[in-house]
């Protein structure tokens, strides 16, 4: 078996046909009423070039199993850790599109909660008229429940400055219809005797994607409908569907804006800023 940092250059490349269906999808789970744009919308990239691995190469946990393109990292609990989107181009329903994915590094580390790996992963998705958009996305590996050889994290507290708040109150069926147009198996959004007994969660998590979809639509909505050229988060806790949760943020200047999300005990979710 190679070592782990032996991954860094593993590229993958998918290409498709840019559907409808999904935009269709995603504006029904937006709660948005008549015909959905054919714009695909900050975050709606999520939706294609998924990974369709066959039934027999699924591990316990739902995702596929890893040691193809992403590292054999041993540690067994995945999540979202945050990531940064620069827009170029707009993509629309129809087009047909390529998504390059690259290994840009593998990190492990001792935290407090105990052993972690990072794992950097670089997206560039084209159509056929060039660059549309170019994305770094971390993922953080963590112990199984119970293992944890570091002390309990503590809680960062939100903001308290924010001037746009907006409740919401997830259900399993938002995180079954999110985890369905992502093409997701992760039980963490769906199984909750999983979450329970196997993860140590309180109850279904709420998708990182999903989370950072809301945050990209707070920002346009209330930064004038303008378009969105960067966006940066980090998540530092998880949100469950046991409570609402807030999102909320500020502008910065007349072209940048801090947005985060707030959970139910005042406690940071994720934190991010948005450049127009």
């Amino acid at each position: 078996m190679k070592k782990l940092e032996n991954w860094v250059g593993n590229q993958i490349s998918h290409s498709e046909i840019i559907h409808q269906h999904a935009l269709n999808g995603f504006a029904a789970l937006m709660d948005e009423g008549g015909a959905a744009s054919d714009i695909v919308p900050p975050g709606g990239h999520w939706m294609y070039f998924l990974a369709t691995d066959r039934q027999s190469r699924i591990g316990p946990d739902g995702h596929p199993v890893k040691g193809d393109f992403l590292p054999p990292v041993e540690l067994p609990r995945r999540m979202w850790a945050g990531g940064k989107i620069e827009f170029h181009a707009p993509l629309f329903a129809g087009d047909r599109a390529e998504k390059i994915s690259t290994i840009k590094s593998v990190v492990e580390k001792q935290g407090r909660t105990g052993a972690l790996t990072f794992v950097t992963v670089e997206h560039q998705v084209k159509n056929e008229a060039g660059i549309c958009l170019t994305e770094e996305h971390d993922i953080v590996f963590r112990e199984a429940a119970g293992e944890t050889s570091g002390s309990k994290k503590e809680m960062q507290s939100a903001p308290d400055d924010g001037v746009w708040a907006e409740t919401v109150t997830p259900d399993s069926v938002m995180l079954f219809r999110y985890s369905a147009l992502t093409f997701n198996g992760h039980r963490i959004h769906y199984d909750r005797d999983y979450c329970l007994q196997e993860e140590g969660y309180p109850g279904l998590v709420v998708h990182g994607p999903l989370l950072g979809t809301l945050l990209m639509r707070l920002a346009v909505k209330n930064m004038g409908g303008r378009l969105l050229r960067k966006f940066s988060y980090r998540n530092f806790n998880p949100i469950f569907d046991t409570a609402s949760f807030t999102l909320d943020g500020k502008p910065e200047n007349n072209d940048e804006c801090s947005v985060w999300v707030r959970g139910p005990a005042g406690e940071l979710a994720v934190k991010a800023t948005a450049e127009f």
